[in-house]
């Protein structure tokens, strides 16, 4: 247990001391509720479906967590490269606490940057029907964040240079991120492949819980169900990157 706390404590205190890192990654977020939260508004509101900061906010904070969890896979390779990796893979420490420490480290950081990015949505404006309802969405983020944080720790175990993690990120973020309905209501008639890639997409549910809690509107499945889905895809993808973290050859 050592391990996993010394491993968690260093992925932390690694973000707290980067200030340009928090505040850079503060941008992205901004950017898609000024532009969509109030571009987008009126259009969202003059076609009957409420506010549409209210909708999109829940969405800009999944992008958060979900950009933060599963980039921290991109720090296994870092470490592999100036040698920290080797060091800590010869210690006499099981690899499963590894992959925990280093996996828990970073869903606590991507939790971190989604409750900023939610105070950054209240000071634009977005107001939850009841401030009790967080801590609910604060465990819609933590699922969200182990989840995503244990598929970047599964890729970066099979990844030898950079490049090659970007690429994939790039290739398999934005997908996850756009198919979530992040940016548009899943409860509308959409064309039907589009609505069973948006079904098989975990983002999807999480998003959606976080709106069941903070009463956004245009939700599309129930709360028990978005939880459920959550948990049973993060524990197997914690399962499938503890097995490809076992797998790393130095």
């Amino acid at each position: 247990m050592n391990a996993i706390y010394i491993l968690w404590l260093r992925e932390l205190k690694r973000y707290t001391r980067s200030r340009a890192q928090i505040i850079a990654s503060l941008g992205q977020p901004m950017l898609y509720l000024l532009v969509l939260g109030f571009g987008l508004g009126p259009i969202f509101k003059r076609a009957g479906a409420g506010n549409y900061l209210q909708f999109v906010a829940p969405g800009v904070i999944g992008m958060s967590v979900l950009f933060s969890s599963i980039f921290s896979g991109l720090g296994l390779l870092w470490d592999r490269q100036f040698g920290f990796l080797k060091e800590t893979m010869v210690a006499p420490v099981p690899r499963l606490q590894i992959m925990i420490g280093r996996t828990l480290g970073g869903a606590t950081v991507a939790c971190i940057q989604g409750v900023l990015v939610m105070v950054l949505c209240l000071v634009f404006g977005f107001r939850p029907t009841s401030f009790t309802a967080i801590p609910v969405a604060l465990g819609f983020m933590v699922l969200i964040a182990v989840l995503f944080a244990a598929l970047g720790m599964a890729i970066g175990s099979g990844l030898q240079d950079m490049q090659g993690f970007q690429l994939i990120m790039n290739f398999l973020v934005m997908p996850i991120y756009f198919l979530s309905g992040a940016m548009f209501p899943l409860n509308t008639d959409i064309a039907l492949p589009l609505k069973y890639a948006t079904r098989i997409d975990p983002l999807s549910y999480g998003i959606d819980g976080m709106r069941h809690a903070f009463g956004s509107p245009n939700v599309a499945f129930p709360p028990t169900m978005n939880a459920s889905v959550l948990v049973v895809v993060g524990v197997i993808l914690l399962v499938f990157g503890a097995w490809r973290f076992t797998k790393i050859e130095i």
